[in-house]
């Protein structure tokens, strides 16, 4: 079964995010699990906890079709050693949320080495976190995100990614999302079909399909290898439908969480409906 739907928000609490998901059909979702433009935010209280795990059991969601992502201004790959220490920091506590709320997989950009040191130096770094991350809190797998490969960030080659993941110690926890505007932006053309499994063939021989945690789904506006983020509307941008409908018939993708990430939540349930449509 293909499970789609949108990052949904988790105003008013954590709880709610399954029934701002439900409310749009959706048999995934993504969230933040706090705020993403903040380091630090309140323990989870009981309460809470329990009323997000009665809101999944209530509409049929469980973990594996529930794909969180850590807060923005986590940056493992960031030399700096305070900076470095901050974001594993962050990454643990997003982690040790995770776990509070029965989830397995936390998703987050490897980060940006800022142009002072060596891209190998800084993925060392990103795997140095991830290990610490991991040893701490048992029970939640590291998704690392392709990116767009704007400025100095890490993640836009599948060789950087499995290179990451070559240096974790616990190599069953850690994971891949991608996201069909980055790899465009980065220089993968996956408007054909053939081009599609150009890609997947690609990543299957860098990475390997065992380490695919989840897809986010976005078009894009800006060019093939123009290595900027700016997500489009399904359909709306340069990748137009075909990638989606290929996305949706590839049955390595049954049961992964595949995450809308478009910017115009208006159009989130039409999109939705369109894609299982594409089956």
């Amino acid at each position: 079964m293909k499970r789609v739907g949108p990052h949904v928000s988790a105003q008013g609490g954590v709880d709610q995010a399954p029934l701002n998901a439900a409310a749009l059909g959706s048999r995934a979702f993504g969230l933040f699990v706090k705020n993403q433009r903040q380091w630090h935010a309140p323990p989870l209280a009981a309460a809470t906890c329990a009323a997000f795990a009665a809101n999944l059991e209530a509409h049929g969601y469980r973990a594996g079709a529930i794909l969180p992502h850590a807060g923005y201004l986590i940056n493992l790959a960031n030399p700096d050693h305070e900076a470095h220490a901050r974001s594993t920091a962050a990454l643990t506590e997003e982690m040790e949320r995770c776990a509070a709320l029965g989830l397995d997989r936390l998703n987050l950009h490897p980060g940006s080495h800022l142009r002072r040191i060596a891209p190998a130096a800084a993925i060392a770094l990103v795997a140095q976190a991830v290990n610490r991350a991991l040893a701490a809190v048992p029970g939640v797998t590291v998704v690392l995100e392709n990116t767009a490969g704007q400025g100095a960030c890490l993640g836009a080659s599948f060789e950087e990614l499995a290179a990451m993941i070559e240096q974790v110690d616990d190599r069953a926890r850690v994971g891949v999302c991608l996201d069909t505007a980055h790899l465009f932006a980065a220089g993968f053309d996956l408007r054909t079909a053939a081009g599609y499994a150009r890609v997947m063939e690609r990543f299957e021989r860098a990475i390997g399909w065992r380490h695919l945690r989840g897809m986010h789904l976005n078009d894009t506006r800006v060019a093939l290898g123009a290595r900027v983020d700016r997500h489009a509307p399904l359909g709306d941008g340069q990748l137009g439908w075909e990638p989606f409908s290929c996305i949706m018939r590839d049955p390595r993708l049954d049961e992964l969480p595949l995450i809308l990430e478009t910017p115009d939540e208006e159009r989130w349930s039409a999109e939705i409906e369109r894609l299982y449509g594409l089956i």
